[in-house]
């Protein structure tokens, strides 16, 4: 089953990095589509209604919503240079060294592995319900990431090599699907956060991970530095996916329900929030998905299993482990041991 998983991911993860190589390809025949248009407008309305269209003038309309008048916003062109000129080859860019960077890692550092070897004896670490919600949550986060991917750069890699209407099918597919998932995304969003936020608090051990890197390269490499339930590295990506697929979701709202009296000033900023928020959660969760299935002897079973080897267990999360144990026993965990004590002192 893990293999499975592996070359699935394999796949997916050599399909987004030729995806991206592919937009390096001249989109031929684009530029002459588009001037093809503006001399068909042209004709049809006359150069002079042309011109006025194209400076923003204001016409007239039955319709109260704000700027209906106008069918082309001057300002607007300023928002379209914006994403197509430096956003969308920034985000290529970013999504492309993302996954080199996992590649180069696995290549130069290799995967973390166990020091011991395993004892045989599982630990339960997920619930069903934590399960249902992690895979639930990385469905509709990979299949928005690749519509988005799509809604975006298409029109580069795709459009100019496929028939017309199989290209009008696919795009207004991903858009569709996009638009229906988006709120999905949200409702997933408040579900992870009421049901993780307590095993997603820093504390004072998560600082000393940090300043060790969670030993996984330099001088405190195979260290395993002390960690509870969650490492600081998992608590890190955590608060990402909330504060950041926050983001991602609101500004995501304003576009898929412009009926609050958003005007076209507000969907474009929305848009350009909603493009960049998008593109550092699928930075960051390419690491996360590499740590997951290359990265990590062992991280997999958890998710997939909803138990982990002891040996897994104390090396990654010793401090959880001393808790699981001390539970078997029959022990009060360490805190509630040290509360106790206090408490007798005091009295």
């Amino acid at each position: 089953m893990f293999s499975l998983f592996k070359r699935a991911s394999l796949t997916m993860l050599s399909f987004m990095a030729a995806l991206l190589f592919a937009l390096s390809l001249p989109a031929y025949g684009e530029q002459n589509e588009s001037d093809v248009a503006q001399r068909e407008i042209t004709q049809l309305a006359g150069a002079d209604y042309w011109r006025q269209v194209r400076q923003g003038e204001e016409g007239y309309t039955t319709s109260q919503f704000p700027e209906h008048g106008v069918l082309i916003r001057q300002p607007g062109e300023a928002w379209y240079i914006l994403k197509e000129k430096w956003m969308s080859p920034a985000g290529a860019i970013a999504i492309f060294g993302s996954i080199a960077m996992v590649g180069l890692a696995y290549i130069f550092m290799g995967p973390i592995m166990l020091s011991a070897p395993r004892t045989g004896k599982r630990i339960k670490r997920w619930s069903r319900l934590d399960r249902a919600m992690h895979w639930s949550m990385a469905f509709t986060f990979l299949t928005l990431g690749f519509s988005g991917l799509m809604l975006v750069y298409g029109k580069h890699f795709l459009k100019p090599y496929i028939p017309t209407d199989l290209w009008g099918f696919i795009i207004m597919l991903a858009k569709q699907y996009h638009n229906y998932m988006g709120p999905i995304f949200g409702v997933l969003l408040v579900c992870v956060l009421l049901k993780w936020w307590r095993k997603s608090v820093f504390t004072k051990v998560d600082f000393v991970w940090f300043m060790k890197l969670g030993g996984m390269v330099g001088k405190h490499k195979g260290s395993h530095p002390s960690a509870g339930f969650s490492n600081a590295g998992e608590k890190a990506l955590y608060w990402l996916l909330i504060v950041v697929g926050s983001v991602v979701a609101a500004s995501g709202l304003v576009l898929d329900f412009p009926i609050f009296g958003q005007t076209r000033g507000d969907m474009e900023l929305s848009n350009l929030i909603h493009m960049l928020a998008a593109l550092i959660l699928i930075c960051g969760f390419i690491f996360h998905i590499y740590i997951g299935l290359f990265g990590m002897e062992g991280a997999l079973e958890g998710m997939v299993t909803g138990e982990v080897d002891e040996t897994w267990a104390k090396e990654h999360h010793d401090l959880w482990y001393e808790e699981v144990m001390a539970k078997e026993r029959g022990e009060a965990p360490a805190e509630e041991a040290q509360g106790a004590q206090k408490n007798e002192q005091t009295s």
